[in-house]
């Protein structure tokens, strides 16, 4: 497709999707502003920041954005609140992370490996956010990992709780035979969901390449929990 054709099927898109929010109009995930899934101030949040890295006690992952503000409600309405027609820019900002992580490693070398969700949670939701926002750029993830125990959502624990309630939580279901991983999630807390995940992995004799997330949680000092943990997500 030649570039004037490319700016010609844009233009297009946008003027079908303008037609379809005014005769089904849709609250923004990010800010509520009527428009669409993700208004064009809210997306470049989303995908307008360059990926840095976060660094969390025993993990460090290249993140996409911060978990705040409209970000934060983005992310949220994806996750808990049904909000499936914002995939689309999130998994750019994910794949954004993504590409910043495995930046200078050997192509076809590395596998994807996601945090499997709880029963529970794929019950309430329907599907992986996490699966569903990779699925969205083609990627397909290696799903080399299952639970070992049902164990509590993590939002709303401390960092202390969080490490107690992910620990031995995770178990390889096959020896990995030194196979190397990008581990992904959506959001980097404590990061103890990620150290397990990388134990796991590692006791099945696989390694963790690098570490990529859609959105870190600022850290900050909690009274109530001990130690530093990060705003629910």
């Amino acid at each position: 497709m030649t570039q004037p054709e490319g700016r010609s099927a844009r233009a297009v898109q946008r003027a079908v999707l303008d037609a379809i929010g005014v005769l089904l109009p849709v609250a923004c995930v990010g800010c509520g502003a009527v428009d669409r899934a993700v208004c064009g101030r809210c997306r470049v949040l989303l995908v307008g920041a360059p990926p840095y890295v976060a660094e969390r006690p025993g993990i460090g992952a290249w993140a996409a954005v911060r978990y705040e503000g409209a970000v934060a409600s983005a992310i949220g309405a994806y996750k808990d609140g049904g909000r499936t027609d914002a995939a689309g820019p999130l998994s750019w900002a994910l794949v954004g992370a993504i590409a910043a992580a495995l930046h200078g490693e050997p192509h076809g070398t590395i596998e994807v490996c996601t945090v499997p969700s709880t029963v529970a949670a794929m019950r309430a939701r329907g599907y992986a956010p996490v699966d569903l926002l990779l699925a969205r750029r083609g990627i397909r993830p290696s799903h080399v990992l299952r639970l070992t125990r049902a164990h509590e959502d993590q939002a709303g624990l401390g960092a202390a709780a969080r490490r107690a309630n992910a620990d031995g939580a995770l178990e390889a279901r096959r020896p990995l035979d030194g196979r190397r991983f990008l581990l992904v999630d959506d959001v980097l807390t404590t990061g103890s969901t990620l150290v397990e995940a990388r134990r796991a992995l590692s006791v099945a004799e696989g390694s963790v390449a690098a570490v990529a997330v859609l959105a870190e949680t600022p850290l900050r000092r909690s009274s109530g929990h001990g130690g530093l943990t990060g705003d629910t997500p």
